[in-house]
């Protein structure tokens, strides 16, 4: 059943994070379909694997659809096999914060290396929530930082000085 994924998202200034997470799960993804309303990913997360749709988000807005459904590893491998060439392949570590929401930090490798991020779930668009020192930037909302764009744009060749 699908519903509403809010999330707010940081660029990620230190490694401090690496201390404060128990959890760090590799993850590899592709995606089955891109359009101007929604995409249609496979990921490959440890040993368990994941189809998602989401649709895309509104400019300046928290919220988007999203309905995802667990599937056997192997046939998310063969899923992946079938994708749009390109595949996101990052590191992500579970941050535990004291307000008992999970900070998620993903460390992307490839063609994206260099590029760190942070995403915090919230149950409502004015959810308070705890702010660790690592986190930096926000870029909620801003295009350039989700998968899907760094698929076909990616961090490596970016003008860093925009």
């Amino acid at each position: 059943m699908g519903h509403q994924e809010i999330e707010r998202k940081f660029l990620v200034t230190d490694d401090s994070y690496k201390q404060l997470s128990s959890d760090c799960i590799p993850i590899s993804q592709g995606y089955l379909s891109l359009n101007e309303r929604c995409s249609v990913r496979v990921r490959r997360w440890g040993d368990k694997g994941f189809i998602t749709v989401k649709s895309h988000i509104v400019q300046n807005q928290f919220s988007r659809y999203e309905w995802e459904k667990e599937i056997p590893a192997n046939e998310s491998d063969q899923l992946l096999a079938l994708c749009l060439p390109g595949k996101i392949e990052k590191k992500r570590w579970l941050v535990p914060l004291p307000d008992g929401l999970t900070c998620e930090v993903d460390e992307f490798f490839g063609l994206n290396q260099g590029l760190v991020m942070a995403e915090i779930e919230l149950t409502s668009e004015n959810q308070p929530y705890s702010r660790p020192d690592f986190l930096g930037k926000e870029v909620t909302g801003d295009p350039r930082f989700f998968n899907s764009y760094l698929l076909n744009h990616p961090y490596i060749t970016w003008n860093k000085n925009e």
